[in-house]
């Protein structure tokens, strides 16, 4: 991630990795030391409802998901979307909050478009769910606009043996949907009845959003 943000609070950096990146012209093309050239991640430098505002604007109609409503005294605590020549690629968002058996939790969704690389950056795992990801029964099912998404668990035992999250993944829209839950308990709660809306036509009820940090490390 690079250092200097733009006028709209955001700051660019790679959807893979954190490492430093240059900006291409356009806003759209990142130049990352470690994977070259990738469409350009925007995150938040400070989660605030102009820059998120800001977002949803760029972002053009590509979905951005929230848990809806918003619990009591949970904020949104991150947020970002992937940037591409045809338009956006992938929207990230982090609500935090606490419950009385876990302490402290963030809840990540991420909606992208395949081999964007954001969901797995974020989930910590080395790539988009292979062919065994559906077999099975799913870990949980949210309703997203009112549909039912089915979600299956996703390890990240081969990417460290700390288990402080949960990850599962669906399909909504021919995109993939990733959650990812810190720490790993609070994937409880995540009952079949979560709801979550794409924020972009909330209009007047996202001024009711509360903001504020600290963001998650990914």
């Amino acid at each position: 991630m690079t250092a200097g943000g733009d006028e709209r609070g955001l700051l660019v950096g790679c959807p893979r990795c954190a490492e430093p990146v240059g900006l291409e012209a356009g806003g759209v093309r990142a130049d990352c030391s470690v994977h070259g050239p990738v469409p350009a991640l925007w995150r938040a430098a400070q989660p605030a409802y102009d820059a998120f505002g800001a977002l949803l604007v760029a972002a053009d109609g590509f979905p951005t998901y929230l848990p809806w409503p918003l619990a009591p005294g949970w904020r949104v605590s991150d947020f970002a979307y992937v940037a591409g020549p045809a338009g956006a690629r992938a929207t990230m968002t982090c609500c935090s909050g606490s419950s009385e058996l876990d302490g402290p939790v963030d809840l990540v969704v991420v909606t992208e478009e395949p081999a964007t690389g954001l969901g797995a950056r974020v989930a910590g795992v080395a790539g988009d769910p292979g062919p065994d990801l559906g077999r099975g029964r799913p870990a949980a099912h949210v309703r997203l606009d009112g549909q039912s998404v089915a979600l299956w668990p996703l390890s990240t035992s081969a990417a460290d043996a700390d288990f402080d999250r949960s990850v599962v993944v669906g399909e909504a829209h021919g995109r993939w949907l990733w959650l990812v839950l810190r720490p790993a308990s609070a994937m409880l709660l995540l009952g079949d009845d979560q709801s979550f809306r794409d924020v972009a036509a909330a209009g007047p009820a996202l001024v009711e959003l509360e903001f504020g940090g600290p963001a998650p490390v990914w």
